[in-house]
């Protein structure tokens, strides 16, 4: 790739070297991270061409999914960057998130262990920065019904209702339910809060022949399960 001038756009550049015409030619994964951030910057600013204001991007952040979950005030301060080439970046990394969803959507049809329900709801907390709770509603086969988000809470914690969570389960006649939420801070290790949230909505659901068949939270990249640690009751 031609190195950074100040004086010179990526027009100036040969044909196939820009980013744009380098992804019709050879492809998508044909370019660097840069190359993909220019692309939906389309302009730089005077002096700093698209592919810099890209790299300036990606010295900041460091990763994609940093980029995912940054206050937007972060972003305004990168100098060249206005409020639509950041909705265009937010707009695509949507769309990546939403792309993973749908592949976890193809495994949806039944829940066989953790880490079966694990692989669904991975993708949707694991970069959340507050806490989300969520539930798997099965039917007697457990075969997934429908997932829904059922509290949103602080960082450090939320407060799920443990009567509007089998509630729920009633009204879509589900045999069985999964809670799942996460922690912010990337350690799934259950909280002394975790573990009677759990033993409560278990009691709640027994009580209504709904039956809790885990309690998973999500941290980053990996996941806690009270099934397979035996502490379900």
């Amino acid at each position: 790739m031609p190195s950074s001038d100040n004086s010179s756009g990526i027009k100036s550049w040969p044909q196939a070297d820009r980013p744009r015409e380098k992804l019709l030619k050879s492809g998508e994964r044909s370019l660097s991270d840069s190359e993909l951030l220019a692309i939906l910057l389309r302009t730089g600013m005077k002096g700093t061409s698209a592919i810099d204001l890209a790299r300036k991007i990606l010295d900041k952040f460091g990763t994609y999914r940093n980029m995912s979950h940054t206050d937007i005030r972060e972003w305004k301060q990168i100098k060249g960057l206005g409020s639509a080439k950041i909705a265009q970046i937010k707009a695509a990394l949507e769309i990546g998130r939403r792309f993973r969803e749908d592949e976890a959507d193809k495994t949806r049809e039944k829940i066989s262990a953790a880490a079966d329900a694990a692989k669904i709801v991975m993708p949707q907390l694991r970069d959340l920065k507050t806490e989300l709770f969520k539930v798997i509603f099965l039917d007697n086969g457990n075969g997934i019904i429908e997932i829904a988000d059922v509290a949103c809470g602080t960082v450090d914690r939320a407060m799920p209702i443990v009567r509007e969570i089998i509630h729920a389960a009633l009204q879509k006649f589900a045999a069985s339910i999964i809670c799942a939420h996460n922690h912010p801070s990337g350690d799934p290790k259950p909280s002394q809060e975790d573990a009677t949230f759990t033993r409560e909505l278990s009691l709640a659901g027994k009580m209504m022949q709904i039956r809790l068949l885990d309690h998973i939270i999500i941290g980053d990249g990996k996941y806690y399960s009270f099934a397979d640690e035996g502490r379900m009751e």
